[in-house]
């Protein structure tokens, strides 16, 4: 499965933006789709998973400001990110694959969309 992010950019603190991420190739019916993130020095995290049910999980630092949707029909995932923080700033990575409780299997990644905020 192949993953292209886009839409990321360089935004004001309190800015938005939308990344996209089209899939293609074998795609399962029952897949899970999840962002994540990697800032400079830090070790790449969970953002957000949309589940191929509609369910959505949200890390923490995201509620209430980041929303994950996804179109099945197109094979795309979705972040709204909103209300956006200096802190925010990172290469955020498009994952899919089987989602096994906290365990991806058969998953891909793609190449990462970089999203900068300005204080």
């Amino acid at each position: 499965v192949q993953l292209v992010e886009s839409g990321g950019g360089l935004v004001q603190a309190g800015g938005a933006l939308r990344l996209s991420c089209a899939a293609s190739g074998t795609i399962f019916s029952n897949n899970a789709m999840g962002w994540y993130r990697q800032a400079p020095g830090k070790q790449r995290e969970l953002v957000a998973i949309a589940t191929s049910n509609g369910r959505a999980n949200y890390a923490d630092s995201v509620k209430g400001r980041f929303t994950i949707s996804r179109d099945n029909a197109k094979n795309t995932v979705y972040l709204q990110l909103n209300s956006l923080k200096p802190e925010d700033t990172a290469v955020y990575y498009c994952r899919q694959g089987i989602l096994r409780g906290v365990v991806w299997v058969d998953d891909s990644w793609g190449q990462g969309t970089q999203v900068t905020v300005s204080s």
